[in-house]
């Protein structure tokens, strides 16, 4: 009885699809997800991303975008005129909507804090998050994470705060 037990309890933790990539060692495999999580997106891709200068993650959203998935992207205010960002480059793309967003206001009144977050929502019920931001340098270089949870609770919070940071957003 309680072999069955666990062995339905690893069934489900197999079948609920949370998986955690440690960067730089396990980065080729997390970019490989990633990019099938974008891939296999049917209607909805929300990004809150504060830097975004991969150009094969730029593609893949855009092919998500062409595909009909109604993309909308998050960036930091700053980040998004970057010369090396992939936001110009997908903004002119139909069924992508990009915003942009600065952190709050310090209470001195010398400096606006940063859209910082790393977040990516596939159809309103899985997610992506961790440190990473979409970069070559966290791909290849830094020491980052990302943590892929399916998990429908999870990603209706997470929208649910993310569509809280558009309102407040600016259109790009």
């Amino acid at each position: 009885m309680k072999l069955s037990r666990y062995i339905l309890l690893l069934i489900a933790l197999v079948l609920m699809g949370d998986e955690l990539y440690m960067l730089p060692y396990e980065a080729r495999a997390a970019k490989k997800e990633l990019l099938r999580w974008i891939d296999k997106s049917h209607h909805t891709l929300d990004i809150a991303i504060y830097s975004f200068t991969n150009k094969e993650i730029a593609k893949r959203v855009k092919n998500a975008a062409k595909r009909g998935v109604r993309v909308t992207i998050l960036t930091d205010q700053k980040q998004a005129s970057d010369r090396f960002s992939q936001i110009g480059y997908l903004a002119k793309y139909r069924n992508i909507r990009i915003y942009v967003l600065r952190g709050k206001y310090s209470k001195r009144g010398e400096f606006y804090g940063k859209m910082h977050m790393k977040l990516a929502i596939f159809d309103n019920k899985k997610i992506v998050l961790g440190s990473a931001n979409w970069t070559n340098s966290a791909f290849r270089r830094n020491y980052e994470t990302l943590y892929f949870v399916e998990d429908y609770a999870k990603a209706k919070k997470a929208k649910r705060y993310f569509e809280a940071m558009v309102r407040e957003a600016q259109e790009y």
